[in-house]
């Protein structure tokens, strides 16, 4: 895919939470503005937007992620780390065969970058996308990032493709406002975390998420609400499908947080209720090593009448047989009085005979498959199939 790079030979990004990977990442979006809506204010001095609390749930986020994406003007304004913070949140991914930081990628049309930038230190693997017209001038980077020819225009989702190539599977957008709103123009992004600061910025000069389209199609898909510190977090679930593929996406994405395991699968889990409330979530092995997805979601909600009413997504139909604990997860749905399922991928006959689908819907539960993801589902399991 890549049209040609400097640099040797194409450094990939580990794998370990892909399996085999799709053919473009999962895009998360993360941004903060103030209440009125501005990324920044217009004086020469960045704006903070986030407090502490935020800043250190923005590097929670950055530990799961395979790169951190910005524009070429945030690196030359901002000049970013883009490195986690925590040391115990770089130690845990060096533990499961990751590299300490995530892959470090910028876009330029220019290719106007100071190498000493904090963008090129050693630390994590440098990406630069750069138009092929800036090719030439971009030279002066080949000794400390790897320069790709991205095409002309560039465009964010030749990008997308090739980070996949490297084996990247989850990429964080962090800015700026043109890099941000190209992503969403393009029906790219699956997630956004909005982070909103509790005062105005009230300058018609400042910058605004910057959407070279005419916007999202449809309303975005509210999962959560939270207060973190003084900021207000938003958290939405955009691309097609509408509600059901958004809420599976999501769960699939869960299931790439699942301790790695030679004998059994990696799944996610979301229940959401009549109302679209994210009522819980689970992965397998999130609190006990024999967990599996469905189970632990509904052992963090306990009884609640709401579950009379409810969706469970999950990225693996649910097991309708199982050696590890006496109760499946049809087993605990059917008790649970949950009406409807909603699953990505259908069991291979690898650990049992996979018949959770058919077992649900003879006991009266409405299932919903939705195979355009089970491939998603399955390449993250996919060391248990090669098996």
């Amino acid at each position: 895919m890549s049209r040609g790079g400097w640099g040797g030979s194409s450094p990939r990004a580990s794998t370990a939470y892909a399996g085999s990977v799709p053919p473009r990442p999962y895009v998360l979006l993360s941004c903060a503005t103030s209440a009125d809506g501005y990324l920044d204010d217009a004086t020469p001095r960045r704006l903070i937007l986030s407090g502490p609390a935020d800043l250190d749930r923005v590097d929670e986020v950055r530990a799961g992620c395979d790169a951190i994406l910005v524009g070429a003007q945030t690196v030359r304004r901002d000049d970013p780390r883009l490195l986690i913070r925590d040391p115990r949140r770089s130690a845990r991914r060096a533990a499961r065969g990751l590299p300490a930081h995530p892959a470090r990628v910028t876009l330029t049309g220019t290719g106007d970058l100071d190498p000493r930038a904090r963008f090129f230190a050693p630390g994590a693997l440098r990406l630069v996308y750069c138009a092929t017209p800036a090719l030439a001038g971009a030279a002066k980077l080949r000794d400390s990032a790897v320069l790709i020819d991205a095409g002309d225009p560039l465009s964010a989702g030749f990008v997308l493709e090739d980070l996949a190539e490297r084996g990247v599977a989850r990429v964080l957008v962090e800015g700026g406002a043109h890099v941000l709103g190209e992503f969403l123009a393009a029906g790219l992004a699956d997630e956004l975390n909005l982070a909103v600061a509790p005062f105005f910025v009230a300058d018609p000069a400042a910058p605004r998420l910057d959407l070279p389209g005419p916007g999202l199609d449809g309303p975005m898909t509210l999962t959560e609400t939270r207060r973190v510190g003084e900021v207000a977090l938003l958290r939405y679930l955009l691309g097609p499908g509408g509600p059901d593929h958004r809420f599976l996406r999501w769960a699939v994405e869960l299931s790439r947080l699942c301790p790695p395991s030679d004998s059994a699968f990696s799944v996610g889990a979301v229940v959401v209720g009549e109302d679209g409330e994210v009522l819980a979530t689970g992965f397998s092995r999130e609190q006990e090593d024999r967990d599996h997805a469905e189970e632990v979601a509904l052992r963090k909600l306990g009884p609640d009448p709401r579950l009379r009413h409810a969706t469970v997504y999950s990225s693996l139909v649910p097991c309708g047989a199982r050696a590890s604990r006496p109760v499946t997860c049809v087993g605990h749905i059917v008790a649970a009085g949950i009406p409807r399922v909603v699953f990505a991928w259908r069991e291979p006959r690898l650990f049992t005979a996979g018949e959770g689908a058919e077992q649900l819907r003879a006991a009266g539960v409405a299932v919903a498959e939705l195979p355009g993801l089970a491939e998603r589902a399955r390449a993250i399991n996919a060391h248990l199939l090669a098996s």
